[in-house]
């Protein structure tokens, strides 16, 4: 599956990646209120690869990645995945 965010982030998602057990425990996990397991879904979902290119396009000049555009990059890339999964 591929997409892109408003942003302008394109990424590609394999199929069989959201078919892992283990994702799915990391996401129950982080429903439970351990945000902390969101580093480990992104690295399932994105990969080592799109994950640094996502933090390259979210820096800011300051030369961080805040928090609060990666959370929102990720909660825009789970809702393009949980819908290219249910077409």
């Amino acid at each position: 599956m591929k997409s892109v965010t408003k942003s302008g982030f394109e990424f590609e998602i394999d199929d069989e990646c959201l078919d892992d057990y283990e994702l799915l425990e990391d996401l129950c996990e982080i429903d439970n209120g351990n945000n902390a397991k969101i580093v480990e879904v992104v690295d399932r979902i994105l990969g080592k690869e799109q994950k640094d290119r996502l933090k390259d396009h979210l820096r800011g000049e300051n030369g961080r990645v805040t928090a609060t555009k990666m959370g929102e990059a990720i909660e825009e890339i789970m809702k393009a995945t949980k819908e290219g999964k249910n077409s």
